[in-house]
Parts: structure tokens; sequence; C-alpha cells
């Protein structure tokens, strides 16, 4: 995870305190971190901005769309 070091994860506000949630990184140049709260120690995604982007338009249009 030494891309991901210096890392600083935050959760949406709108999370349950039950950490079952997706908790990203957004402060590291050039790359957006994912991770599960549930496991902070375990693996974690790095994508690139715009891909992590695309990922959230598209989450945002399916939720609109039920």
């Amino acid at each position: 995870m030494s891309g991901l070091s210096g890392a600083v994860w935050r959760k949406s506000s709108r999370s349950s305190a039950s950490n079952q949630c997706v908790e990203v990184a957004t402060n590291l140049p050039g790359i957006v971190g994912v991770r599960d709260s549930k496991d902070p120690a375990g693996a974690a995604l790095a994508v690139a901005p715009t891909a992590f982007d695309a990922f959230v338009r598209f989450a945002a249009g399916c939720a609109t769309a039920r």
C-alpha cells in the first residue's frame, strides 16, 4: 500500500456508526484510494481520479433510476 501512504481517509457523513461503508482518500496527487471501513488495515484500491469520477457518476445514475 505504499502508493497510498499518507492517505487521509474519509467516509460519507450519511454512513452509519456500524462501519459498513466505503472510505475514500482524495488527498494524494493522481490517485483516489478506496477501502472497506470494516477492514482499514486490509487491501485498498488506488484508482485514477477520472475512473473514480466515472464510477461515482454511474452509481449516482443507477440510484436515481430506481
